[in-house]
């Protein structure tokens, strides 16, 4: 997990960099020309050494004291290994902050009383296989450059370290490609990439001066992160009837959360901008 010494967070870092390579036009070619948050170097196809395991001095210390931003993806996930309902995992698991993105709020998991993560139990993780973005990925940072204007954004990964993590000290070794595949994240990755999109999007106050909270936003924030609550709108407002969408989608998106999230986000990019995301039926 990532504590509150953490440099930044993934979607921080995204948004970061982002920003800088827009406000400063870099050439998305010229990996030289790159200029990154001080400190951070990316590390290329450079080995790092890193275990976690209950050998070494610091076991489970980084899920005390941390702050966790939850994204739309592991809310998901996580409702569902829980086996309830977005509303009542927001309900009982997640607090609304005001975090990188101005124009738009924020989830961080809640803490219990003696402010660990609620999902610690005696012997580690309980929800392990189905843990957050930044659990899994640390002790990297991603970051993608969206300057690009052909083919794939390029994404870059930064070593982080903290005085209390002693997993770095190990002998085990890695690569960058090693660690995405050992601890699952291309899919953790590409829906990290697509809530980014949206996350700019917000960024730009799509909410026609309705300020914040208002209609719009509460409708963004019901698409993004209540799927189920989105669900049952979706359902007594007809939305789907009202577009031309394949009957294979229809069915996955009637169906599966992560299809309703997708359509979510396409829904929501017609709705606040008018981006063609969506054919209506005439």
């Amino acid at each position: 997990m990532v504590k509150k010494a953490s440099v930044l967070t993934i979607t921080t870092l995204l948004t970061r960099l982002t920003r800088h390579y827009t406000d400063t036009k870099m050439c998305a070619a010229d990996k030289q020309d790159k200029k990154f948050p001080d400190g951070m170097v990316p590390l290329g196809k450079d080995i790092f050494s890193f275990s976690c395991h209950p050998g070494v001095s610091c076991w489970l210390k980084c899920c005390r004291n941390v702050d966790m931003l939850l994204y739309p993806y592991d809310i998901i996930i996580l409702k569902n290994h829980l086996n309830i309902r977005s509303d009542e995992f927001l309900e009982r698991h997640v607090n609304v902050v005001k975090g990188p993105n101005p124009c738009f709020p924020s989830l961080m998991m809640k803490m219990n009383a003696v402010n660990a993560c609620p999902f610690l139990g005696p012997e580690g993780c309980s929800v392990y296989e189905n843990r957050p973005s930044a659990c899994r990925m640390y002790p990297l940072e991603r970051a993608v450059d969206r300057t690009a204007t052909k083919g794939r954004a390029e994404e870059f990964y930064f070593l982080t370290n903290h005085d209390y993590c002693k997993g770095h000290a190990e002998d085990k070794t890695w690569t960058v490609k090693e660690w995405l595949r050992d601890q699952k994240l291309m899919v953790h990755n590409s829906h990290a990439d697509r809530w980014a999109e949206m996350d700019t999007i917000f960024a730009s106050s799509p909410w026609a001066g309705e300020g914040v909270a208002g209609p719009r936003q509460k409708l963004a924030f019901l698409v993004c992160y209540n799927i189920d609550g989105f669900r049952e709108y979706m359902r007594d407002k007809n939305i789907l009837s009202e577009f031309k969408i394949p009957a294979t989608r229809v069915r996955s998106i009637e169906r599966d959360d992560l299809s309703l999230l997708s359509f979510g986000y396409d829904w929501l990019q017609l709705v606040l901008t008018g981006a063609p995301t969506l054919k209506r039926r005439k």
